[in-house]
C-alpha cells in the first residue's frame, strides 16, 4: 500500500508541476502563495500547508484532469439498475471510467482546460460526495491512501522551492 501511494502521489505531483509548467500565470499564483505564506522559513508545517488555498485548488483540479487511478476497481451490482437510461442485471461487474467523469463537459466548463480557479470558494472536494469528482474512488472501496496521498502532494509541491 505504502509503496502504491507513494507512486501515485509522485505521478499526481509530476501532472500538476507539468501543468504548472504549461501556464506560467497560474505558476506565477502558486509561487506567489508559497512565498507568501512561507516566507523566509527553513522549514514548514501542516498550520503554512493550511493558509495555501490555491496549491489545495492546483491540487484538485492535478487530480481532476490527471487521476491516478483511470478505471475504478470493479464492483458487482447487487440488484437490478437503471443507470444513465441502462438497464444493469444483478450481479453485473461495473468498471468506472473516472478519467472520462471528471473531463464530462456537461459537468465541467471547458474541462479539458487546467483551470484551478474552478476550485476556489468551491465545496467540492476528493471526499467521495461529489460524484463528478472522484479520483480517489467512492463508498467501501473508497482509497484508504488519500489521506496520506493529500498530505504527501501538498508537502511535495511546497517544498519544491526551487520550482515555486
Amino acid at each position: 500500500m505504502f509503496t502504491g501511494g507513494t507512486q501515485t502521489t509522485a505521478t499526481t505531483v509530476e501532472w500538476a508541476m507539468a501543468e504548472l509548467a504549461k501556464n506560467p500565470k497560474l505558476l506565477k499564483n502558486a509561487q506567489e502563495e508559497v512565498r507568501r505564506v512561507v516566507k523566509n522559513k527553513s522549514s514548514i508545517n501542516m498550520d503554512d500547508v493550511d493558509q495555501m488555498h490555491y496549491l489545495k485548488c492546483v491540487m484538485k483540479e492535478s487530480l481532476r484532469l490527471h487521476p491516478a487511478g483511470t478505471i475504478s476497481f470493479p464492483r458487482e451490482t447487487s440488484t437490478r439498475v437503471n443507470l444513465g437510461g441502462y438497464d444493469i442485471p444483478a450481479k453485473t461487474i461495473v468498471y468506472m471510467n473516472v478519467w472520462a467523469i471528471q473531463r464530462d463537459p456537461k459537468v465541467w466548463d471547458r474541462a479539458e482546460v487546467f483551470l484551478p480557479e474552478r476550485f476556489i470558494n468551491s465545496t467540492i472536494d476528493f471526499n467521495g460526495q461529489y460524484f463528478d469528482f472522484i479520483p480517489f474512488g467512492t463508498g467501501r472501496r473508497f482509497c484508504p491512501g488519500m489521506l496520506f496521498g493529500k498530505v504527501a502532494a501538498e508537502f511535495a509541491r511546497v517544498y519544491t522551492k526551487s520550482f515555486l
